[in-house]
């Protein structure tokens, strides 16, 4: 994995080109990456190369099935806040961060202050993970909404 630098790059359209055939497919090798895009193969690894560094591109995973692998309940949490101390804001971030079932955790303007994405097997497996998120810190309200179909999930970024 390259180590990310802190550089500006500037993202042209080939860049998008490259971003938008690896968002459809991470597997390309770099001979078909640079096919696919109309590069030769050592230019695409130099701009992909620079993508990488410059924190453009910051991971590459897969996409699993949430129902094959048993974890058919999505829920979305809100959760307001008593407090907004930076010692509380950095236990409620650790504590929240270390519950493998959130695996979307925001800080939101509104009525609620941080929303979550947790994904469960099931109802009692959903309570188990509220049972933990209350449990951890002191909160003045959550509510949380089960979804029962997810109409666009993890789409690609619109590059």
């Amino acid at each position: 994995m390259s180590k990310m630098v802190e550089t500006n790059h500037p993202v042209d359209q080939m860049d998008r080109k490259i971003l938008r055939a690896l968002q459809l497919d991470a597997s390309l090798s770099q001979r078909d990456l640079a096919d696919k895009v109309g590069m030769s193969q050592s230019a695409c690894w130099r701009r992909l190369k620079a993508l990488r560094d410059s924190g453009v591109i910051n991971g590459q995973t897969i996409r699993i099935n949430p129902q094959r692998v048993g974890l058919g309940l999505t829920v979305f949490v809100m959760v307001r806040t008593k407090h907004h101390s930076s010692d509380w804001l950095r236990l409620f971030r650790q504590k929240i961060s270390a519950i493998p079932n959130v695996i979307d955790f925001y800080r939101i303007a509104g009525e609620y202050d941080y929303m979550f994405k947790v994904m469960a097997k099931d109802m009692n497996d959903f309570d188990r993970v509220y049972q933990l998120i209350i449990a951890k810190v002191d909160l003045d309200a959550v509510t949380s909404y089960i979804t029962m179909e997810a109409i666009a999930d993890q789409k690609d970024l619109p590059i």
